[in-house]
């Protein structure tokens, strides 16, 4: 969604009331995912094209519609290991020095460079603050999460792989938000990924597309009137 577009949605969402702040984890709560598949690549000496040709494929699959066979699919909804899926991944993939990938630990290595972006974090904060209901949305790549943190972030916690659907199915907006014990329309939604924002928009929620934390921070206090 483009920024002309997120201004577009100012005088629908001013009109509504809105009780809740549901974010995405991974490229959002943390640095750009971008940087920490950049660092592992690097760390793991693995060839870029590979990686882009069978993520390129898996991605454009775990969007589609229709019921394809789609590893990134499975994993982030539970029906299949993460073994499973850093077995599949890793057969895809290709070294430089021409080695085998290491399929044990893969995803542990791929987000191990992953940190908190702290402003957001202060932006949920603010919004606990303020009185808002906050909330966690996350396709689950892994078991990572810094569940320490949630109790003092979020009054509701969704991973996709715990409760057998993911991001952009409409029943898993619906349910974080009936987690807050809200309906969708109250809700402010924030992900990097556009389809998932597009899709949470069609269920009734009010769709933030994250680029970066300042202009996520800038447009939720415009449209909450929350400072951080």
């Amino acid at each position: 969604m483009s920024e002309t577009d997120s201004s577009a949605l100012a005088p629908q969402a001013d009109q509504r009331t809105l009780r809740g702040v549901i974010t995405d984890w991974g490229g959002v709560m943390t640095n750009p995912i971008i940087e920490t598949v950049t660092a592992w690549l690097e760390a793991d000496g693995i060839d870029r094209d590979s990686y882009r040709t069978v993520m390129r494929a898996w991605v454009a699959q775990a969007y589609a519609d229709g019921d394809d066979v789609s590893p990134i699919r499975a994993l982030e909804r539970g029906e299949c290991t993460e073994a499973e899926f850093e077995r599949q991944l890793a057969e895809q993939l290709i070294r430089d020095d021409g080695g085998a990938v290491v399929a044990d630990g893969l995803l542990a290595r791929m987000f191990a460079a992953s940190e908190y972006d702290h402003l957001m974090h202060d932006l949920i904060r603010a919004a606990r603050q303020a009185g808002l209901r906050t909330g966690l949305l996350s396709n689950s790549w892994g078991g990572g999460y810094p569940r320490d943190l949630f109790p003092e972030l979020f009054d509701a916690v969704v991973i996709s792989g715990e409760v057998g659907m993911r991001k952009p199915e409409p029943a898993i907006f619906r349910l974080a938000a009936e987690l807050l014990e809200l309906d969708p329309g109250e809700c402010l939604f924030i992900d990097d990924i556009e389809e998932n924002i597009r899709a949470a928009e069609a269920v009734g929620l009010v769709g933030v597309h994250h680029r970066n934390a300042e202009q996520t921070a800038a447009r939720v206090r415009e449209l909450l009137g929350i400072s951080v």
